[in-house]
């Protein structure tokens, strides 16, 4: 068996793990499939992750990297808080339809029946979304854009636009 770097093969994992909740019909993502998709043991799993709620937030790291890296370049390039918002938006909507998997994580789908602190993860997370909506929306108000009494209210609406579609990218049904 070929050696990996260090780091490579919790990569690995993550990425197998990520192309796993791609498919919401397939297989139940147990620590044994998983394994057997990356081609290890269990136990190797377990020398990368002490759990799967690790390996969940792997993933959950990885996101709020990503996005809230992007958020950043958005609001360092764009000085109009209109137009933040609005590349905010469509970046969000952009990283759900190019990572389906990571969006299943992204609402809470795949956590269901995991350890609830990664539930409370993804909240703070949308917290966070609808904050930088805040901050681009007060940039506006401030630019004259809109009235400042609006800026929340127009902030928890983006946000819930962008959470609403993440749920309408996959499908899903639970009766």
């Amino acid at each position: 068996m070929a050696s990996t770097k260090p780091g490579e093969r919790k990569l690995q994992i993550l990425q197998t793990l990520a192309a796993m909740l791609e498919n919401p019909k397939g297989e139940k993502i147990t620590t044994a499939a998983l394994a057997a998709r990356v081609d290890v043991s269990e136990a190797a799993l377990y020398r990368h992750f002490a759990s799967k709620a690790q390996m969940f937030e792997g993933l959950i790291e990885f996101i709020e990297s990503t996005v809230f890296g992007l958020i950043n370049q958005i609001t360092e390039q764009q000085e109009n808080g209109v137009m933040q918002a609005q590349a905010i938006a469509a970046m969000l909507l952009n990283f759900a339809d190019k990572n389906r998997g990571m969006t299943r994580v992204l609402t809470g789908d795949v956590l269901v029946n995991e350890d609830e602190r990664l539930q409370a993860r993804m909240n703070q997370f949308a917290e966070r979304i609808e904050m930088a909506f805040r901050q681009a929306l007060r940039i506006a108000a401030s630019q004259g854009q809109l009235p400042e009494k609006e800026v929340s209210a127009r902030s928890s609406a983006l946000c819930n636009l962008v959470l609403g579609r993440w749920l309408r990218l996959e499908p899903v049904c639970k009766m």
